[in-house]
């Protein structure tokens, strides 16, 4: 298997029902969240694995934990990892905020999903982030990226930077290209206060 991170194409990954970040949005995130070797990474909803295991090979000397609650997504989790062959990347079965606990600081958040707790997300993630740390989130409901937009935008948060994301892939009809949309994604970044 060719692996050329960032944006491994989707059909590189074992999908199964589970929601996976698109390779075109999965680019974009990584590239938001300045990645370096040896970071600490943490992903929250990590679903089938894809931003997980993108940045376990960007920081080959790094850690990633991946933060996931769906059995199903579990286990596809677990099977995308040993697909890829990482072995820096820890699975939390459980539900953030709560699962944060006792994982320690991160250098970066990359959040793919609330469950709808955002505003509790929101709340602990300035705890769980090294000083000067980076949240990359995706939300694809209008209403999530106005909630991570006004977080980010006020203390302990600066230099927030939004991206709306619309992708439309080639698709055969015939001998003729048409194009098929994605769903539009927010890419919301912000550092936390610190260095």
């Amino acid at each position: 298997m060719n692996v050329y991170p960032p944006g491994i194409p989707d059909t590189e990954f074992i999908r199964g029902d589970v929601p996976m970040t698109k390779a075109e949005v999965r680019a974009l995130t990584l590239s938001k969240a300045r990645l370096r070797d040896g970071l600490r990474v943490l992903d929250i909803g990590a679903g089938t694995g894809s931003l997980s295991i993108e940045a376990a090979l960007l920081c080959p000397r790094g850690e990633v934990t991946a933060v996931e609650r769906a059995r199903g997504a579990l286990e596809l989790l677990d099977r995308n990892i040993a697909r890829f062959g990482v072995t820096n990347v820890a699975v939390v079965a459980g539900e953030a905020p709560d699962a944060l606990a006792g994982l320690g600081i991160f250098d970066r958040i990359l959040l793919g999903g609330s469950g709808g707790r955002m505003a509790e997300l929101l709340h602990a993630l300035p705890a769980a982030l090294a000083p000067g740390g980076w949240v990359v989130a995706n939300a694809i409901c209008l209403e999530s990226a106005y909630q991570l937009l006004a977080r980010f935008r006020r203390a302990p948060w600066f230099g927030c930077d939004i991206v709306h994301v619309a992708v439309s892939r080639g698709a055969p009809i015939g001998s003729l290209t048409r194009f098929e949309p994605l769903s539009p994604v927010w890419i919301v970044a912000a550092q936390v206060e610190g260095e």
